[in-house]
């Protein structure tokens, strides 16, 4: 979207203008839809979990935390990492909090990227790739996930040789996605060690994105670092929000060899400096959480996922199931239409919901003009309306 101001701003961030969350968001409100589109929930984390923000507000815990983040927590995240995944860090030298896992890519990517570097990440990506590669002047190498064949219930696949092509000599770093947002597509153990043989062969840094390492369906979240070489050139990145359902925080962590870590610190300390301290002593307490949360989590969000995607097959799309995250691709051409940008803008005059048209998570236009994300990370009564408010929608041959 063009605005006014455009011509002052940078010529490598003209493209981005404003996210397409805030963008449909925006027309939410306006319109008073139903908004599916961006993912955030429409109910609180534990109650235990708020107390503990509140409490550390009157104990005092209000200025700066320190610069790496509290102490409590950094152990609470290699606590985390060590319980789950079997993975060491240490927290004085291996973990450092950031301002959500935002800015822990921003910073990473700042760090590690000279101008010219190539950066491989696969397509659809989370909008903010594209912005922060653009921001360390470095450039982006795409490979394309492709959607199964429509009613067949199969994950997105990606072509090897295509991987293989995308990576060579100014290839510095491999940014992957999984549980993968907009796909919701989980990496197999196949997958990852093809992966890992190539970041090796190459000598190229990989930055993981996990933050929905807790939403998964199908198959199992298996990090990347876990595999044989690749803990000491790996940047493991999640956050608090979409596990415990308090987005607003932004609360969210590093994991890395002390190299890499000291590089993204380096960026990190001159973009937030630190943030939320009586937030970190919450989301502390978050992490001890037993492991019934967990399971209690993923058994709600596996109801609201099946009650969404049912009711927009009902509705007459081809629905993409997705095997972790909380959002679910569609294919919007049985109405008769590949124009998901369009599609997404008359949405909430047409029935009174918003969605989020997948283009714009893509380099290469073709592969996501006909698709539309959905996300049902909402209370079951407002996902039921929206699938009530989306049966009255027609399709092509109705």
């Amino acid at each position: 979207m063009q605005h006014p101001g455009d011509p002052y701003v940078k010529a490598s961030l003209r493209e981005f203008g404003e996210t397409i969350f805030a963008e449909m968001s925006a027309l939410a409100l306006s319109t008073g839809a139903i908004n599916l589109g961006q993912g955030f929930p429409d109910t609180d984390g534990p109650a235990v979990v708020a107390e503990a923000a509140i409490q550390a507000i009157r104990d005092g815990h209000n200025q700066y935390p320190p610069g790496p983040g509290i102490a409590p927590l950094r152990q609470a995240v290699a606590d985390h990492q060590r319980d789950f995944y079997g993975l060491d860090y240490d927290p004085d030298t291996e973990i450092l909090i950031t301002a959500g896992a935002t800015e822990a890519i921003a910073a990473s990517l700042l760090a590690l990227c000279e101008p010219g570097d190539e950066v491989v990440t696969f397509e659809p990506y989370y909008d903010s790739y594209a912005a922060t590669i653009a921001m360390a002047h470095a450039n982006r190498r795409v490979v394309t996930l492709r959607p199964p064949a429509p009613d067949t219930r199969g994950a997105y696949t990606f072509d090897t040789d295509e991987l293989r092509a995308a990576i060579g000599p100014q290839t510095k770093l491999l940014l992957l996605n999984s549980p993968h947002n907009p796909t919701g597509k989980v990496f197999t153990a196949s997958e990852l060690a093809l992966i890992a043989e190539l970041c090796i062969e190459h000598d190229v840094i990989a930055v993981t994105d996990e933050v929905y390492e807790h939403l998964v369906f199908e198959g199992t979240h298996i990090p990347l670092a876990t595999l044989p070489g690749m803990r000491e050139r790996t940047v493991v990145i999640s956050s608090a929000g979409k596990t415990f359902s308090f987005t607003g925080w932004k609360i969210g962590w590093i994991c890395a060899p002390a190299a890499l870590l000291h590089a993204a610190k380096t960026a990190k300390q001159f973009l937030t400096y630190v943030n939320g301290t009586p937030f970190q002593h919450a989301i502390t307490t978050a992490l001890q959480l037993p492991r019934s949360y967990y399971d209690d989590f993923q058994a709600d969000m596996t109801m609201k996922r099946e009650l969404l995607c049912n009711g927009l097959e009902a509705a007459g799309f081809d629905v993409f199931r997705p095997e972790g995250t909380y959002f679910v691709t569609t294919d919007i051409r049985p109405f008769g239409t590949d124009d998901g940008k369009a599609f997404c803008l008359d949405l909430p005059k047409r029935c009174g919901v918003v969605a989020v048209p997948n283009i714009v998570f893509y380099d290469n236009d073709d592969e996501g003009r006909h698709l539309v994300r959905f996300t049902f990370c909402k209370q079951p009564d407002v996902l039921t309306g929206a699938i009530e408010r989306l049966a009255s929608l027609e399709l092509a041959n109705g």
